[in-house]
């Protein structure tokens, strides 16, 4: 797990984590803002991931080209903020599931 950490960047990876830990203090202290907080890290997880692509886009160009095993590989680790912020947006439809009131 520490390991994905690092490969999704360090930065990117830690505010999603920080919007996570806001996350459940929110579920605890402002259930309104759930949702809103899971989306911002879904988002936040996207925009790595574009950041990330338009980074190795650059490389490759200036490299001239690449391999295919190194490209996918790249394209793995860009996802890795992508996949992290849809897991945090999950666990707020979670929450805002089990605090939802029951209609009789």
């Amino acid at each position: 797990m520490f390991k994905l950490f690092v490969e999704g960047g360090a930065g990117w990876m830690s505010v999603i984590t920080l919007e996570l830990i806001a996350l459940l203090l929110a579920a605890w202290k402002a259930p309104g803002w759930v949702k809103e907080i899971g989306l911002l890290a879904l988002m936040t997880g996207i925009l790595g991931t574009v950041a990330g692509m338009f980074d190795a886009a650059e490389s490759i160009h200036a490299a001239g080209g690449v391999s295919q095993g190194l490209l996918w590989g790249g394209i793995r680790i860009a996802l890795i903020t992508t996949l992290y912020g849809m897991v945090t947006y999950m666990v707020s439809l979670v929450i805002r599931i089990i605090q939802k009131p029951r209609l009789l």
